[in-house]
């Protein structure tokens, strides 16, 4: 019995639809990540991209657990002396929730020209409503997976800034 290898033209994409209202951040982007590398079929391979698209609705509404939303922070730099950048959690989930997701996910990911061709298939939406209905998404369901354990150290942006 021989190892199969599968080939860049034995590869299927399918479209995944799913909703981030009430999930942890995550937990939603290890599976995310899981379905765009294509970990999930039996074709997987590791030098290959064999991932499915994923879009993500209702980003606004995921969730981060404990004191994350008010204490942690998205870090980044310049390369020049002086340009570290920092931006709460607060303002990210205000001002593009869509981020989040994207950086969550990118972290999961492979660091190379496979990853960054993995990433181009996410697709992340603040709200409800998404541009890709034409491609018939099947709907994955991961609240059971991706839930909080404590659903009271779970918190939204709406429930730390209720004039948001």
């Amino acid at each position: 019995m021989k190892t199969h290898v599968t080939k860049p033209s034995e590869i299927t994409r399918e479209w995944w639809l799913v909703d981030a209202d009430g999930v942890v951040l995550g937990r939603l982007a290890s599976e995310v990540a899981k379905r765009l590398r294509g970990k999930h079929k039996p074709s997987f391979s590791p030098h290959l991209d064999t991932g499915d698209h994923v879009v993500v609705i209702n980003a606004s509404k995921v969730v981060l657990t404990g004191n994350k939303l008010t204490q942690k922070e998205m870090i980044r730099h310049s390369g020049y002396p002086g340009g570290l950048r920092k931006v709460s959690y607060t303002r990210v989930m205000l001002e593009r929730p869509e981020m989040a997701i994207e950086k969550a996910v990118k972290g999961m990911l492979p660091s190379n020209k496979l990853g960054r061709a993995m990433l181009k298939k996410l697709k992340v939406y603040a709200g409800d409503e998404h541009p890709h209905s034409a491609q018939e998404p099947k709907i994955l369901d991961i609240k059971e997976v991706a839930a909080p354990h404590n659903p009271e150290q779970a918190h939204t942006i709406e429930e730390v800034l209720p004039n948001a």
